[in-house]
């Protein structure tokens, strides 16, 4: 079975690199899993105080990682599988991707104005080393658009 995985955050771009993932896996006969990243704290502050902010950056990804899920679920039934992983975010996706071999390919998004994202930069800067094709979904596609290509 073909497993799509798609980076979540609280962007467009992401929300497109969903929609595209959730299409082909639908037309494949695939599934999707969905990483949301946890970002990592600039700074430290006191045990407690940093123990809460680093608590409520995970809460916030889980809820937009389930959001995104129950989307895809009233869309075609499936659910998708969920995953929230804290730390480096290009570390955390190969680790992921390491560990679950049976991904098929990778699905972002890029920005529809300027710079592609970081993520964006990165993998496409190091594709030749991914263990899986990349899917590049441009910013600047309508819904429509994302539909028919996928």
């Amino acid at each position: 079975m073909r497993i799509y995985l798609v980076v979540m955050d609280e962007t467009e771009e992401a929300n497109q690199a969903l929609r595209f993932a959730s299409l082909r896996a639908q037309k494949t006969g695939g599934s999707v899993h969905i990483l949301a990243l946890v970002p990592q704290q600039t700074f430290s502050a006191f045990g407690g105080v940093q123990a809460t902010i680093e608590q409520e950056a995970r809460e916030r990804a889980e809820v937009m990682a389930n959001n995104a899920a129950g989307h895809i679920f009233a869309e075609s039934g499936k659910m998708p599988t969920i995953a929230v992983r804290p730390g480096m975010p290009a570390e955390v996706i190969r680790k992921y991707i390491e560990e679950h071999g049976e991904i098929a390919s990778l699905v972002l998004g890029a920005c529809a104005d300027g710079a592609p994202g970081p993520l964006v930069s990165h993998f496409s800067a190091h594709a030749g080393q991914l263990p899986c094709p990349l899917y590049i979904v441009p910013g600047g596609l309508s819904r429509e658009e994302i539909d028919k290509l996928a």
